[in-house]
């Protein structure tokens, strides 16, 4: 049965993550498993000093860096199970009856096909644990999440806010077809106002190509506004949200294009960060 898996650590994201999750699981009826992946450094010491000691001196402190790594490792194992038990309880107040959790170790990424193989949306937050207070950077592991998930990817902004609308950032290509797609087919979205926003001149071949989503949307019944400004993506998206109060951005992470370029590159970029609401990718 599919899913929606959540991705949590224990940072301050966690609690948005939950209720986010607990929203798409009541508007798809489907169960949440929650997952907290154990890194290497969260079970080891990292502590290796050896190699500078004499051979009687050096047999003591691996013994002793053993035992500290054992039971660094036990104690990570109970933060993970405590953060685990407390996501829990929150999706279940929020109304959620089928919860699970789920606590692995090793690499995020190489958990993740795993995970993900019977899951409708992957959830995460922007940022985790230890990237909580870097508020120019997102997370390390939200990029490669995204790069690497074959699901559609919600990120969590910092606070979980109910919300009525959503935009989809439109350049006519794959992943921005795909999401609306999606969109039209899934009840996640169904009964909110939609904004298809696209960004460039004001041209006939510009206006037609945003009108075609539009055609899509409106076929499965929402109610859709189109708009075709000219400007900088992050600039003309971001300043949409705000003034239209618009609670979920959706648009596809890859591509060549100037919108799609700016969310998911070689390095941390300018939109998901401008924009502090959740954001809904596609590839």
């Amino acid at each position: 049965m599919p899913k929606i898996l959540a991705l949590i650590d224990g940072s301050i994201y966690a609690q948005s993550v939950c209720g986010l999750c607990a929203w798409a699981a009541t508007r798809l009826n489907l169960p949440v498993e929650i997952a907290h992946v154990l890194g290497r450094r969260s079970i080891s010491s990292g502590f290796d000093l050896s190699g500078s000691l004499e051979f009687d001196a050096r047999a003591e402190l691996l013994k002793e860096l053993a035992d500290l790594d054992e039971q660094h490792g036990k104690l990570a194992q109970q933060k993970g199970r405590a953060v685990l038990e407390g996501a829990k309880e929150l999706v279940m107040s929020s109304g959620v009856a089928n919860v699970s959790t789920k606590l692995r170790n090793g690499d995020l990424l190489e958990t993740l096909s795993d995970l993900e193989a019977d899951a409708e949306i992957v959830v995460i937050g922007k940022r985790g644990e230890a990237a909580d207070f870097a508020k120019l950077h997102l997370g390390s592991n939200l990029e490669r999440v995204v790069r690497s998930s074959k699901k559609p990817v919600l990120v969590a902004a910092r606070a979980y806010e109910p919300f009525d609308s959503f935009l989809i950032a439109y350049d006519g290509g794959k992943s921005a077809n795909r999401a609306v797609e999606y969109v039209a087919d899934s009840p996640l979205l169904r009964r909110m106002k939609c904004h298809i926003l696209s960004v460039g001149a004001e041209t006939p071949e510009n206006h037609s190509r945003v009108q075609a989503p539009a055609m899509v949307l409106q076929k499965a019944g929402f109610m859709v506004e189109t708009i075709l400004i000219n400007g900088e993506p992050e600039e003309v998206i971001g300043s949409k949200v705000e003034t239209e109060n618009i609670g979920l951005l959706v648009m596809g992470a890859y591509g060549h294009s100037r919108i799609r370029s700016l969310v998911i590159g070689s390095t941390t970029t300018a939109m998901v960060r401008r924009c502090k609401i959740p954001v809904l990718m596609f590839r």
